[in-house]
Order: structure tokens, then C-alpha cells, then sequence
């Protein structure tokens, strides 16, 4: 007798995360549909990741571990997905927690509507101190069920600026479809925003939940985002090329509203870049810093995003003024002013990073 599938495949890759991976396995077997398979992939951990998912697997046939050497996350996710069996997946991070309806909500949600990929509202919990101390940000678009393919790629602008179209993990994505693109994780930093990329490409089913459920967790003293990236500015500049060549894909490389997201998204991030490269730990000469910040701030798609972005608040505009006007030493001063703000005060970073 050939097994019955499970409705989702929740895929987990997990490095080094004991003191977080039973809290995500738990809220995943606590969910209110229990009809899934977890398949969780020990990334070659070297501290008591290992065991604690073995004990976990060894009460729970729902869960499958993998121990693999390490490879990182991409190569950690498409294992799983090369054994995966659901109707729909699911991506999680082990560091991480979901709401107890999460997959319930979502499944119904999704075969109601015979949708190729759902996408739900999620919380950004950003910790700080000592204690439990954190701050919460929300994300959420109305709840929508795209009528035609056209209509969620004329919306998609509004997705993309609140931060639904990035990461793969709150959104469930049909299999079928997966395994007809040969879908796979790419082998670079940052992989799941191109994940979702390749996926959204040609979609044709998407709905929406506003309901937030699933909660990425920012451990600012540990997160990677702390540190300084030398890759960080060619990282934004290939990205920023994958938007605009999805939106040429779409043709909607001339819609007004699709344009302005796109600009005003690369300047933020290059006010991003500044800031890694005043960096304390950034190995550049202060010579040298200041000669790769003319080189961003000059670039051909610096002045255009410029002269197109329309921030949303008073701060971000007054964040992008010193990149319109090619001001080298005020963007220096200005990112070295952020550094400071990050690396010691996680919270007020954070909240302006919220409401920005």
C-alpha cells in the first residue's frame, strides 16, 4: 500500500541552534493540523543541536532528522526538498516560532483556493539586553486572492514593500510547482530572496492572509547583520539587477508605482552599505572608505534612485539627502553615525529601522 502524503513538507535546516531549535520543532508539533512531515537538517552542528533533534525524532514519527556535514542553509534546504513528499512546503528557520494555527490556516487557505503559493502576515521580534526585553514590528498586507496572473504582479509592488516577497518562510509554496521549475536554493549569502524570485517569476495562483503567525526571531548581538560584510554592496547591487529584471520579465519596467518601490528600495539598502563600510571592524583605510562610498553614491543607479525614490518619512529623506547631493563626507559621517546606533543601542536602531 503506497503511504498517504502528508499536506506539508515543513523543511528546517539547523546549525548550531541549541538553545533555540526546541522551541521551533515545538511549535511546529503543537500545530493545530498535524498532518505533516518536519524534516530537519543538522548542518554538520557542532554543539547539542544534533542530540536534541534526535531525542525530539526518536518520540515523534513526524519528525525526520538529517545529519549532513555542514554546508550552510542552501544546501541544507534542498536536501530536504529532495526528500520532501507534501502537497505544499513550508520553510522555517530553527531559530525561530510559529503561531499554533499556522499550518491549518495556511492549508485551508491555500487548497480553498487552489493557490500555487500563500503568503501570511509575520512578526519581526528583535531582542536586546540581558532579559526577554524585545521589540515587535508587524508585517501584513490586506488579504487578497489574486484574480489573474496580471493583477498579483500589478500589486506586487505593495507586497514587496512590506516585506512579504523576501523571505520563504511565511508562505507556503505548492510542490507540484517546485519540482516542475527544479527549483532549488542557490549556493550564495542571502539565497531565499532569489528562492522566491524564481518562484514568483511566472506564478499564476497567490493569496494573501493578513493574520500574522510566524515569528523571526533578531538576536541583534549575534546576528550576522551585526557584522561587517566586505560583500555587502556587490550583494545589493545583484539584487537590485534581479528586480529590475523581474520587473522587465512582467513588463511593467515603465509602471510608475513598481518603478518607485524598486529605487527607493536600492537607496535604502545603500544607505545600508555605507553604514557597513563605517563599520569599526571594516579593514579599510578611512582613505579607502571614503573613496568606496563615492563610488556608490556616484554610480549611475545611486542618481537615478535618487532623483525617483520617494521615501515615506521625514527620516529617510533626510537619510538619502547627503547621497543626492554626492556629499562623500556627510554620508561618511552620517553612516558612521548609524554604526554607532546599531552596535550599541539595539533598540532605538530597531525601531527607526521599523518606522523608517
Amino acid at each position: 500500500m503506497t503511504p498517504k502524503l502528508p499536506k506539508i513538507s515543513v523543511i528546517m535546516p539547523a546549525y548550531n541552534v541549541d538553545r533555540y531549535v526546541r522551541r521551533a520543532v515545538e511549535s511546529i508539533q503543537n500545530q493545530s493540523l498535524d498532518d505533516f512531515e518536519l524534516l530537519v537538517v543538522d548542518d554538520g552542528s557542532t554543539d547539542r543541536t544534533g542530540q536534541i533533534l534526535d531525542g525530539i525524532a526518536e518520540r515523534d514519527i513526524r519528525v525526520t532528522v538529517f545529519h549532513t556535514p555542514n554546508g550552510g542553509a542552501p544546501a541544507a534546504r534542498n536536501y530536504a526538498l529532495d526528500r520532501a513528499r507534501g502537497q505544499y512546503v513550508l520553510f522555517f528557520d530553527a531559530d525561530d516560532w510559529t503561531e499554533p494555527t499556522m499550518l491549518e490556516d495556511m492549508y485551508e487557505f491555500s487548497t480553498k483556493n487552489h493557490l500555487e503559493l500563500a503568503i501570511s502576515g509575520f512578526y519581526i521580534d528583535t531582542y536586546y539586553g540581558d532579559a526577554e526585553q524585545h521589540n515587535t514590528e508587524l508585517k501584513a498586507c490586506a488579504d487578497s486572492v489574486y484574480a489573474t496572473q496580471q493583477e498579483f504582479r500589478s500589486d506586487a509592488w505593495r507586497l514587496f514593500d512590506a516585506n512579504q516577497l523576501y523571505s520563504p518562510w511565511n508562505k507556503l509554496f505548492l510542490r507540484e510547482r517546485i519540482e516542475e521549475l527544479g527549483l532549488r536554493f542557490r549556493p550564495t549569502f542571502w539565497d531565499d530572496f532569489p528562492y522566491v524570485l524564481d518562484f514568483i517569476r511566472d506564478v499564476e495562483r497567490v493569496g494573501v492572509m493578513s493574520r500574522p503567525y510566524y515569528h523571526f526571531i533578531r538576536q541583534r548581538g549575534e546576528s550576522e547583520t551585526a557584522r561587517w560584510r566586505p560583500d555587502m554592496y556587490a550583494k545589493r547591487e545583484e539584487e537590485h539587477g534581479w528586480m529590475l529584471d523581474i520587473y522587465r520579465h512582467w513588463g511593467l519596467d515603465g509602471d510608475p508605482a513598481s518603478m518607485e518601490m524598486v529605487q527607493r528600495r536600492y537607496i535604502e539598502r545603500l544607505v545600508g552599505c555605507i553604514e557597513n563600510v563605517c563599520n569599526p571592524k571594516c579593514t579599510l583605510s578611512e582613505r579607502e572608505k571614503l573613496s568606496q562610498i563615492r563610488e556608490m553614491i556616484s554610480s549611475e543607479r545611486a542618481r537615478t534612485a535618487a532623483v525617483m525614490a520617494r521615501p515615506r518619512t521625514k527620516m529617510m529623506r533626510a537619510m538619502i539627502a547627503p547621497i543626492k547631493a554626492q556629499n562623500v563626507g556627510l554620508c561618511y559621517r552620517e553612516g558612521s553615525f548609524i554604526s554607532f546606533v546599531k552596535r550599541h543601542s539595539t533598540r532605538v536602531f530597531s525601531t527607526l529601522k521599523a518606522n523608517r
